[in-house]
C-alpha cells in the first residue's frame, strides 16, 4: 500500500483530493505544501498530493516554486475538484455571535462577498489550512468563534455547519497533482499534459516571444504559463508551462528540446494523463508521422541519392 503525504491535517481540500487519486493509499498529513513534497524527497512517503492552481486565484505559488526550486519531483497525475466552503462553528453559535473568523488565505479571498454581506463586523484571520482552522476552532477556549472550511473538516473536529456553500462562486475549482520521485513518465494516453519549468539564460528584448516560439512553430498549444521571481532581483524569472501532449510525442519532444537550447535550464515536472480528458487539435504538419517524414527527407538530401 502506498503512502502519500499531504497538506493537513485532516479535513482539507488536499486530503479528499488524495482519497480520490489513490483510495487505496495510506495517508500522511504534513504542516504545509513543503513538507508534503520534502516527505516525498526524503522517501518518508512514496509520494505527496498537494494543490497547484485555483479556477478563481490561480496558481497555487508556493507549490510553484517548490517544484522549481526543490529536488526534483515528478507530476504522475492530477484532479480537478469542485471547491464547496462551510461556515463551521462550534454547536450552539449563532451568526451573530460570530466576531472572529480562521480559515486558509485562499478562503479569505473565495468568501469575501459572504463575510462581507453576512459579518461584516467580523475579523478574519489567516490559517495554515481550512482543516487547521476547524481543528483550532473546535478546541475549548479558541479565540476563534468560526472556520471556513470543507464540510468534512466539521464532521472530523465536531463542528456544526452554520451555512453551506459560502464561497462567492459555485462553480471554484482547484487543481491538484500527485508527485513522486521522478521515474519514467506515465505512457501516452492520446489526453495528455507535459508540466516543466524554464530558466531564462539571460534577459533581452523578445526572451520569452523566443521561448513561446518553440512551441508555437510546432502546434503545442500551452494550457498554462506563469512567470515567476528567481529571488536575484527586480525583473529576474524563471516560467512554469503547462502544454497539451506527451514528452513522447514529437512535436512536444522537439518543442523541449528547442527549449533546452536557448534556456539557461529546463527542469521537466513530467507528462500525464488531463484531468478533464480533453485532446489536442493536431495542426497540419506537427503529427508524429509528420516529424518522422521530414526526418527521412533530410537524411535522403544529407546523403544524396542513392
Amino acid at each position: 500500500m502506498p503512502k502519500l503525504a499531504y497538506l493537513g491535517p485532516k479535513g482539507t481540500f488536499t486530503e479528499e483530493a488524495l482519497r480520490i487519486l489513490a483510495p487505496e493509499a495510506e495517508r500522511l498529513p504534513s504542516a504545509n505544501v513543503g513538507a508534503a513534497l520534502d516527505a516525498a524527497r526524503r522517501g518518508e512517503a512514496d509520494g505527496a498530493v498537494v494543490p497547484l492552481e485555483n479556477s478563481l486565484e490561480g496558481a497555487i505559488t508556493t507549490t510553484l516554486d517548490e517544484l522549481a526550486w526543490g529536488e526534483p519531483l515528478s507530476i504522475t497525475a492530477e484532479l480537478l475538484l469542485p471547491v464547496e466552503f462551510s461556515l463551521l462553528v462550534r454547536p450552539g453559535t449563532r451568526l451573530g455571535d460570530i466576531k472572529r473568523i480562521f480559515t486558509h488565505p485562499a478562503a479569505i479571498t473565495q468568501c469575501r462577498n459572504f463575510t462581507a454581506r453576512e459579518l461584516p463586523g467580523a475579523v478574519v484571520v489567516a490559517a495554515p489550512s481550512t482543516a487547521a482552522a476547524a481543528q483550532e476552532v473546535a478546541l475549548p477556549g479558541s479565540p476563534y468563534d468560526a472556520a471556513i472550511a470543507a464540510r468534512i473538516a466539521g464532521d472530523n473536529y465536531g463542528l456544526a455547519e452554520l451555512a453551506a456553500n459560502v464561497g462567492d462562486r459555485s462553480d471554484t475549482v482547484t487543481r491538484f497533482v500527485r508527485v513522486s520521485r521522478p521515474g519514467p513518465p506515465t505512457e501516452p494516453t492520446g489526453s495528455d499534459r507535459t508540466s516543466l519549468v524554464a530558466f531564462l539564460a539571460d534577459d533581452h528584448p523578445g526572451a520569452l516571444l523566443e521561448m513561446l516560439t518553440e512551441f508555437a512553430v510546432r502546434g503545442v498549444n500551452l494550457t498554462r504559463i506563469e512567470s515567476r521571481p528567481t529571488g536575484d532581483g527586480i525583473g529576474r524569472y524563471f516560467f512554469h508551462f503547462d502544454l497539451e501532449g506527451h514528452v513522447a510525442d514529437a512535436r512536444v519532444g522537439e518543442a523541449i528540446s528547442g527549449l533546452h537550447r536557448i534556456c539557461a535550464d529546463v527542469r521537466f515536472l513530467g507528462s500525464y494523463p488531463r484531468a478533464d480528458g480533453l485532446s489536442p487539435q493536431i495542426k497540419r504538419g506537427t503529427a508524429d508521422g509528420d516529424f518522422t517524414e521530414a526526418a527521412d527527407w533530410l537524411s535522403r538530401i544529407r546523403t544524396g541519392p542513392v
